[in-house]
């Protein structure tokens, strides 16, 4: 299944028709920026940025399916403790989520589209049967407010708010491989 050009079922009425459409069109865009690309130009580096095509559908998909499982299950129990990082010789655990803004050499575009299309079919399913007002903790993070809660709806929003803003950046690093633009 591809997320780009899915519509929500018409099973799927009123707010949660609204969050699967404004999902599936962010998703779309961002995938544009991709299309017809091969794995070696995934992983170019064309502006001062470390982010790359292929570690920005990575890094999308990741978090997308770490919100849809905050939804559910609340924060991690082995979250990072951001503001205590040793940057000069960072955790294995710090090294895996910076991985998981890069396209490593062991993956192929091809697999990173499909591990989001996973990812993106079973967000949809959440969102048709989830309580949209329930609430979780926010976890612990210099980014969040101390004792913060968001509900399932505000991560939803969130989710998009995500996807809509690194489908900007990848239409930047996009453009700057071969000057193909997802708009315009």
């Amino acid at each position: 299944m591809t997320t780009q050009g899915t519509q929500p079922s018409s099973m799927v009425t009123g707010e949660r028709a609204d969050l699967l459409d404004v999902l599936h069109k962010h998703r779309g865009l961002f995938r544009v920026t991709v299309q017809g690309l091969t794995d070696e130009q995934a992983r170019l580096r064309p502006t001062v940025s470390e982010l790359t095509l292929g570690g920005l559908v990575k890094h999308v998909a990741r978090t997308e399916q770490n919100w849809a499982r905050f939804i559910v299950n609340g924060p991690a129990e082995d979250a990072i403790d951001w503001a205590n990082v040793d940057w000069s010789d960072p955790p294995p655990e710090v090294t895996a989520y910076s991985d998981g803004f890069r396209m490593l050499e062991d993956e192929t575009l091809a697999g990173l589209l499909a591990e989001y299309d996973e990812i993106a079919a079973a967000t949809d399913a959440l969102v048709t049967t989830v309580d949209l007002d329930a609430s979780q903790p926010l976890p612990t993070a210099p980014w969040f407010p101390p004792g913060g809660r968001w509900s399932a709806r505000r991560v939803l929003a969130h989710v998009v708010a995500e996807t809509a803003q690194h489908a900007g950046h990848a239409d930047i690093i996009r453009e700057a491989i071969d000057g193909q633009k997802s708009m315009g």
